[in-house]
């Protein structure tokens, strides 16, 4: 796999007298992860490109067809598996050249990542004691709050049935009056 070189990497020795011309640059291991990225998202277009062509393809089973789109969409396809194999080796070497660059490092455990500072036990039993006691308060505020607001909903429901009350009234004194 080639990467692309970075800006003055192609510049000759001349420029940098004593400094011998850099081809290509190294590559770290993010660099290599968000290329590993863009190549797993180039395999799910592509991928969802040969699903869209196989969708529209006809079947040769006796049906009226035409041959030369038949053969240029089944070109196609073979054209996009062969590009899909392409990106599937160049995601290959991105994984090896990850774990080859990963491979002396000593793996740490994740909660060793997650940044805690121990106290003792008194102020943890303090803390988590706090904690229920605003859980508790809070519990209490959405219950009233639901209480005020079912309330409401009937002062709601009933204004609408009397509405809806007024409304027949008046259109049945104005048949009437008709």
């Amino acid at each position: 796999m080639t990467t692309p070189p970075i800006a003055g990497a192609c510049m000759t020795s001349a420029a940098f007298p004593g400094q011998p011309a850099q081809a290509a640059r190294e590559v770290n291991t993010a660099s290599l992860c968000r290329i590993g990225q863009e190549t797993v998202q180039d395999i799910v277009f592509r991928t969802m490109e040969i699903f869209q062509l196989l969708r529209n393809m006809q079947l040769p089973n006796g049906v009226t067809y035409h041959p030369n789109t038949h053969q240029d969409r089944l070109g196609k396809l073979q054209e996009h598996l062969r590009q899909l194999s392409v990106l599937f080796r160049k995601l290959r070497l991105v994984y090896d050249k990850c774990n080859e660059n990963c491979a002396g490092l000593d793996p740490v455990p994740t909660e060793q990542l997650i940044p805690y500072i121990e106290e003792d036990g008194s102020k943890h039993d303090e803390r988590s004691a706090n904690l229920n006691r605003y859980a508790g308060e809070e519990r209490k505020e959405v219950l009233e709050v639901n209480k005020k607001l079912k309330q409401k909903n009937q002062q709601l429901k009933q204004i609408m049935d009397q509405l809806r009350n007024l409304i027949w009234e008046i259109n049945s004194m104005l048949a009437v009056r008709n």
